[in-house]
């Protein structure tokens, strides 16, 4: 998470529901800034940082959930609804980039232009992604949650849990993230393409975002345990990006005979194994009893 500004950084709140709030309305503000950034669409990462901004925005609507008092209808799913689009367009642009600047000077002559030519229809779908994604942000309905979120950040209401003070029901905030954490079936899946790692890696993401809400109480090991988790977090991103790869390249409308692209193939095939190779490591360090071990005491403020 970005760190605090000089206006942020004084008195952090010392309850479970104001707490909360300033995280809230640090996101929102975010959602704020770079909406416009994003609609006139000069530069792709805004388009990264509004996808992300909006992740973390709904991770804290919902893991504060019980500290808040909400008005009906706001709420963490419209949020994910918008976001879910950016992440369709975000998702084109970085396989545009991926084969523009990371494959295409590696391959032969013949299937450089092969490749080439497989931009245009790519560019298109991403064109198509945008406009859809554009009639997301200017919606009435969405224009009306972010000012339903404004009034509520003018008059916050809390419950009697939103009351607490933080610090004694940090255990508990960080139980709540990572309680069934090592029992989704994905630390299992034995296929770099499984869904059960999609899953997982959705889960890990939400669980570091949760944490690094609560990053100002966290000890040393704990904030070290979070960025094992970024790390396994991207191996996996590597593996959905590289399957995400293959398959639009071998659908309509881009068409690629893999026969004629071994090269390519090749190359794709390294990246796969060693990700792959990689997450497997840190997966079974995670995981394995001693990890676990660790990451309750840690959770818990054990050491």
């Amino acid at each position: 998470m970005e760190p605090l500004t000089e206006e942020e950084a004084p008195g952090l709140p010392s309850g479970c529901g104001p707490h909360a709030r300033s995280l809230i309305e640090r996101h929102a503000r975010r959602l704020e800034h770079l909406t416009p950034r994003v609609l006139h669409d000069r530069d792709s990462e805004d388009l990264h940082q509004l996808r992300v901004c909006l992740r973390r925005l709904r991770t804290a609507l919902d893991q504060f959930a019980p500290a808040l008092v909400l008005p009906a209808g706001l709420g963490p799913r419209p949020i994910a609804a918008v976001a879910r689009r950016t992440g369709r367009t975000r998702d084109l642009d970085v396989l545009q980039a991926r084969l523009r600047d990371d494959l295409l000077p590696l391959l032969p002559e013949d299937e450089r232009q092969r490749l080439q030519g497989a931009l245009e229809p790519i560019g298109r779908a991403r064109r198509r992604a945008f406009a859809d994604l554009c009639r997301a942000l200017e919606r009435p309905a969405f224009g009306r949650q972010r000012q339903q979120l404004g009034r509520w950040l003018e008059q916050p209401s809390f419950t009697p849990l939103g009351e607490q003070p933080l610090e004694p029901w940090l255990g508990d905030w960080r139980l709540a993230l990572v309680a069934d954490l090592f029992l989704l079936p994905g630390w299992w899946a034995d296929d770099p393409a499984s869904p059960r790692l999609h899953d997982l890696r959705k889960r890990l993401k939400g669980v570091r975002y949760g944490l690094e809400h609560l990053e100002a109480w966290s000890p040393p090991p704990l904030q070290d345990w979070v960025q094992e988790l970024r790390q396994a977090q991207d191996h996996l991103g590597a593996l959905q990006d590289l399957a995400v790869l293959h398959r639009t390249l071998g659908r309509p409308p881009v068409r690629l005979r893999w026969t004629r692209m071994p090269a390519l193939a090749a190359l794709l095939e390294d990246n796969r194994r060693r990700h792959w190779q990689r997450w497997q490591q840190l997966a079974a360090r995670l995981s394995d009893p001693a990890g676990r071990f660790r990451l309750q005491r840690l959770v818990l403020g054990l050491g």
